[in-house]
């Protein structure tokens, strides 16, 4: 299935951030630990050029354990920090300050040897919609600073954060690329809530999810739901209406319900841990 969604306020949010780029310190870019790659926007990797680097890998909690320690080593190999969390715990926020710091050594102490004390590194929290970005400034600050939402397009305008004395955040909007030259970008974003379910044929990103999931994950749909991985997709989706009681009047049955059901459990982490990708030799 061939997924595009560009909306004219991602043209502005991007913009926005171009003008921004030459007051910032450090990038910190959230990635989806269960599709690292495909939520990475290249456009950000530009803009980035000359800065400080940090990469989360948000929702580690929701994505296959050994997939993310592949991942960790993949991006270690570019030269760039990684650090693996899931932002809605703040005891994980911990881990980030010593590595803010290791990151921005230079800046530290080109600033020491100017004689300048006590500038904050001035970071910009940056990745594609529903990826966390919100949760993750909450959980850092430890309040309620910026607002969420599990859907895409919830931050809409720039928002400067005061950490601490040492640390200052730019909270920004998500946002996507305009095109996307893979399909399985396109179904990987679509599957994972980061583009906007109206736009997308929910019935047929169920059917290529569960294609993927019999192929990797069977075991979790036969736990979950008594799944027979070896099974038509076609029978499997009548199975879940039949079974969830997704049925319309006169007992039709409801693909569309069903498939918001399924996709819910999927990004919800109730069917099992899930990666969706894994790094490749030539990425």
């Amino acid at each position: 299935m061939n997924i595009q969604w560009y909306p004219g306020h991602m043209t502005k949010a991007r913009r926005m951030m171009e003008e921004n780029i030459r007051l910032i310190d450090l990038v910190i870019e959230l990635l989806d630990a269960r599709a690292p790659l495909s939520s990475r926007n290249p456009d950000i990797d530009k803009l980035s050029q000359g800065k400080a680097r940090l990469v989360l890998l948000n929702k580690a909690d929701l994505a296959d354990a050994r997939a993310t320690a592949q991942w960790e080593t993949f991006f270690s190999r570019e030269g760039i920090a990684v650090v693996t969390l899931d932002s809605r715990k703040r005891d994980e926020m911990k881990k980030l300050d010593a590595k803010v710091a290791e990151v921005c050594q230079k800046k530290i102490e080109r600033d020491r040897k100017r004689g300048i004390k006590n500038r904050p590194v001035r970071a910009m929290v940056v990745g594609i919609p529903n990826v966390g970005k919100s949760t993750f400034i909450n959980s850092y600050a430890k309040k309620a600073v910026a607002k969420t939402g599990n859907k895409p397009g919830v931050t809409k305008g720039k928002q400067w954060i005061k950490l601490s004395k040492t640390l200052e955040l730019l909270d920004t909007p998500g946002i996507l690329w305009p095109k996307f030259e893979d399909p399985e970008v396109g179904f990987h974003l679509a599957a994972l809530g980061s583009v906007n379910d109206q736009v997308v044929n929910t019935e047929e990103l169920w059917s290529e999810l569960l294609t993927y999931l019999k192929s990797s994950y069977a075991p979790l749909l036969k736990e979950r739901y008594d799944m027979d991985a070896t099974g038509d997709n076609t029978l499997l989706m009548e199975a879940y209406c039949q079974k969830t009681g997704c049925l319309k009047t006169g007992g039709e049955l409801d693909y569309y319900r069903a498939s918001l059901l399924f996709l819910d459990d999927f990004r919800s982490g109730k069917i099992g841990k899930i990666t969706l990708e894994l790094p490749r030799e030539n990425d």
